[in-house]
């Protein structure tokens, strides 16, 4: 497969959603399917490095390139969502973000000890979110394999915050 550079195909939209954040939209970069299929299998040659046997991916850009990356292994998906949105029993993080708090929760059942679990989500930034889903993952007695992202921001301090787990990105902006 010829190598993409995936930066061409990421919009950056200035002031958004607020004056003075320059926004990296990958949702640009999955219009083209060359590009789209591109990433899926960069991530799947690195799901293979860490010996993923579970993808998971926080609620909403994780649930694209997460579930098209465990169609492609042939693995489960397991989705980090909002609150309130899962039927059965969950367990819940609160994090911080950028903009104020949120909250991921999953199923008790989803994962189980043994678990190495691949957490892919569309940009790592200030790493609120990253953070609350390894913690979900530990919580249920599985472990995290890695992170996959489409682009690292790296003048944020996302990088840090999961600086104990294995990392994998696309694109890495210092802006």
């Amino acid at each position: 497969m010829k190598k993409i550079k995936i930066e061409d195909y990421i919009a950056s939209v200035p002031d958004f959603p607020k004056k003075g954040i320059l926004f990296r939209d990958v949702t640009s970069a999955l219009e083209d399917g060359e590009v789209f299929n591109y990433m899926i299998e960069e991530f799947a040659e690195y799901a293979k490095k860490v010996k993923a046997n579970v993808i998971a991916g926080p609620e909403a850009r994780g649930f694209i390139f997460g579930s098209a990356l465990a169609y492609k292994l042939n693995l489960g998906f397991v989705p980090f969502r909002k609150p309130n949105k899962l039927p059965r029993e969950t367990i819940s993080v609160t994090y911080d973000l950028e903009y104020g708090t949120d909250t991921l929760s999953v199923h008790k059942d989803s994962l189980k000890k043994g678990d190495k679990v691949l957490i892919v989500d569309d940009l790592l930034a200030t790493g609120g979110t990253a953070l609350a889903a390894a913690e979900l993952v530990e919580k249920l007695g599985a472990e995290v394999a890695g992170f996959a992202f489409v682009i690292n921001l790296k003048n944020l301090p996302g990088e840090e915050k999961i600086k104990k787990y294995d990392k994998f990105f696309l694109v890495e902006y210092e802006e």
